[in-house]
């Protein structure tokens, strides 16, 4: 069993080197993911209508789907990210080094700040903005407090531990890894 990748009017995505993707993924047209990037269990990636980018060792768990919207937001996924598990990412942007929770929300036009967090579960409305530093929670997302170096330190831990895992499972042969093309 390996992923879906699909092109869609042509495009089709593009992948660099020691990407992990999951069998049962799916990655479909203007999507361009970084090195050492992995995409997990079930997630949807879906470039029809507007492109995706995402960074490098970013890890997108089990059941997310990312999406776009039609000729107003692309998604745009920076580096050492962490988005957990059943997030739905729509046309919005997440900077370097964000974290998003379990069963998260970040709908059109919102901007992640670099170093800050959405709870588990949080919804952030259409055009938000979170703040660095800033850990936002809730239904519709607020800001609840800053975030603690032991916060912090945990955050950096994450996206680097899950590198790890990847290649574990790539060495195990239970993954696809691509080559850049172009």
């Amino acid at each position: 069993m390996s992923c879906i990748l699909l092109s869609h009017k042509g495009i089709e995505p593009r992948i660099a080197d020691n990407v992990f993707i999951a069998p049962t993924a799916t990655v479909i047209g203007d999507v361009e993911i970084g090195t050492d990037t992995n995409i997990w269990f079930g997630c949807v990636l879906r470039g029809d209508v507007n492109e995706i980018r995402i960074g490098e060792r970013t890890n997108i768990q089990d059941g997310t789907i990312v999406h776009v919207s039609r000729e107003t937001y692309g998604t745009y996924i920076g580096s050492d990210i962490t988005i957990g598990h059943m997030a739905l990412i729509h046309a919005c942007t997440l900077e370097d080094g964000c974290f998003i929770g379990m069963q998260a929300t970040i709908m059109d036009g919102c901007v992640v700040e670099s170093g800050a967090m959405v709870a588990a579960g949080a919804l952030v409305t259409p055009g938000k903005r979170v703040g660095r530093r800033q850990l936002w929670a809730g239904r519709p997302a607020r800001p609840v407090r800053e975030l603690s170096e032991t916060d912090r330190a945990d955050m950096a831990a994450t996206a680097p531990h899950y590198v790890n895992l990847a290649r574990e499972y790539v060495e195990a042969g239970h993954s696809l890894v691509r080559k850049a093309h172009g």
